[in-house]
């Protein structure tokens, strides 16, 4: 079959050679940077497998701040319209309304191509992996199971790799999707491949692995003795077994990618930010009602719900308060996924302070400069100086996209993180742009990290379609801004 026929986005060149690489193999895994467009290869190899009718279901999981963009945006944009195709999504929290689309979902009846995504977070519960083990007993003989991110399970100790692996077993084919299939060591290989096929990189365990290719030193801590890994070994012969299931490509190698990518991941809200985020937004929306409203004003109130999605807010009486919150956790993942120097933007000093502080604690503290408005002159231009060194440690330059959003350069980044976004559409433009100017050789990754349902989206969605936000905050957009209910589901 010409895969072309079942495409419906064109591809580049890059993700067509992907596909045609893996579109008929059992076990596979896409190796491709972020931004090179792993998701429309997937989605390509599920449609060709659905049209030669041998697949009927496919499950897909990916971590919380990604299975929503499989959702909502890729398989609706990806998935070929000559194919019927039905989509659901894991959700924990039951409703009378989702157990009937549930239900809906998997009659016996249909004959759509049924694709399923679960957010693999769920695979470390009982009710999650019940799920999982279901569908694979239940689908698994004419189904795909895809892991996005597949770090994830790159930890053969952990419960929910030992899950996957067992619940893999039951499906026909298997993909894994990873920018950086490698985060802390080569090590990180052999569960991915565990979970693609059982011994296939022919070890009947990890530690017969682990013999292979690590270089172990026998230490000893009072009674107890144990083995350190000091280094790697074998390297090319591991390189050359992998080589065979994979599809590897970088950003630079991608001639006809566009030199700027956009991306969104999204952020769950704990239960302490959504309580908080409907208090503010109740007062906001109440001093609609009750008083002359300025731009300033709105711009306040904005802000402050702003801040509860980054975790804390700054009260009346000056105290800061502080709330449980996942924004940091999913800035730690798109580092784990990224290779390279970052830029990551917040329009708050809690923020950049936090931020800091954690990359110091799991990166080492030469990985991380501050670029803000506490930071020194002298400072600012040993900060510039490393992070511009491309043999320097620091890895991560995070600022203030007032402060370091304008006339410095910082081309040795190719991945910028919006971890809370400025109002102002001359500050975002600018801030992209320290990174993207003569001198860079590489395509840009652009992050926006997103609290769904919340003031965040329509804050990116303005500044992306180029709107001054300032003139869109009085009268009725304003209410529309401020009436977004952070719990509502909008997914269906």
């Amino acid at each position: 079959m010409n895969v072309n026929h079942i495409m419906k986005t064109k591809p580049y060149k890059h993700q067509k050679d992907a596909l045609d690489q893996a579109k008929h193999l059992r076990v596979f895994g896409f190796f491709m940077e972020m931004g090179t467009g792993k998701s429309k290869v997937l989605i390509d190899n599920i449609a060709y497998l659905r049209a030669t009718k041998e697949i009927n279901f496919a499950l897909i999981l990916a971590p919380k701040g990604v299975y929503r963009n499989w959702v909502e945006k890729e398989i609706p944009t990806h998935f070929t319209d000559t194919l019927e195709y039905k989509i659901m999504y894991w959700q924990s929290n039951r409703t009378m309304a989702y157990e009937k689309n549930l239900n809906e979902f998997f009659k016996k009846t249909t004959t759509a191509m049924r694709i399923f995504i679960m957010n693999i977070e769920a695979f470390s519960s009982p009710r999650g992996i019940k799920a999982g083990t279901w569908m694979a007993k239940k689908f698994g003989e004419r189904g795909l199971i895809a892991i996005d991110e597949s770090t994830a399970i790159k930890n053969p100790k952990a419960k929910r790799t030992k899950s996957l692996i067992k619940i893999g077993k039951d499906f026909k084919y298997k993909r894994i999707l990873t920018g950086s299939p490698v985060t802390k060591s080569p090590l990180d290989l052999w569960s991915q491949f565990e979970f693609l096929d059982p011994g296939i990189l022919g070890f009947p365990s990890y530690y017969a692995f682990l013999n292979r290719h690590a270089n172990l030193l026998k230490r000893q801590l009072g009674s107890h003795s144990f083995q350190q890994i000091v280094g790697y070994k074998r390297l090319d012969e591991l390189l050359e077994k992998i080589g065979l299931y994979i599809f590897r490509v970088l950003k630079k190698d991608c001639i006809d990618l566009p030199n700027k990518i956009y991306v969104t991941r999204y952020v769950q809200n704990t239960d302490e930010q959504n309580k908080m985020y409907k208090k503010i937004q109740q007062e906001a929306i109440l001093l609609l009602d009750t008083a002359v409203v300025t731009a300033p004003m709105m711009i306040t109130q904005m802000l402050r719900l702003q801040q509860i999605l980054s975790g804390h807010l700054k009260s009346d009486d000056g105290r800061m308060l502080e709330f449980p919150t996942n924004r940091l956790n999913e800035l730690l993942n798109i580092c784990e996924e990224t290779s390279g120097k970052m830029l990551i933007y917040s329009r708050f000093r809690y923020d950049i302070v936090s931020i800091s502080n954690k990359l110091a604690q799991v990166y080492g503290k030469e990985s991380v400069g501050c670029y803000y408005g506490d930071t020194t002159q002298e400072e600012r231009v040993r900060v510039i100086n490393a992070f511009e060194n491309k043999d320097d440690p620091m890895r991560f330059f995070v600022g203030n996209p007032s402060t370091a959003g304008y006339g410095i350069t910082l081309n040795q980044a190719n991945t910028v993180v919006y971890y809370a976004n400025d109002f102002n559409l001359e500050t975002r433009m600018q801030s992209e742009d320290r990174c993207h100017r003569i001198g860079q050789t590489n395509k840009v990754t652009y992050i926006d990290l997103i609290s769904e349902n919340t003031i965040d989206e329509r804050i990116v969605k303005a500044l992306k379609n180029k709107i001054d936000i300032g003139a869109k905050v009085l009268g009725e957009e304003a209410r529309q801004w401020l009436q977004i209910d952070p719990k509502q589901k909008t997914m269906l």
